[in-house]
């Protein structure tokens, strides 16, 4: 399996409460804050629903 660096670039302030609990769930909370996830379906189907607030790289 592939990791994935997850870095949040927007807030979550404004956004609905499933997107905000998605971002706690992947590990991130604040702008600018990375965490590493392994690439699985269930990481992809949460990054599908916060792809606009988070930049997504290899690690």
């Amino acid at each position: 399996m592939s990791r994935l660096k997850l870095t949040q670039i927007k807030s979550g302030i404004g956004q609905s409460e499933r997107h905000r609990g998605t971002l706690r769930a992947l590990g991130l909370g604040r702008i600018g804050k990375t965490s590493e996830q392994e690439h699985n379906p269930v990481i992809a189907g949460m990054l599908r629903k916060v792809r606009h607030l988070v930049k997504v790289e290899e690690a």
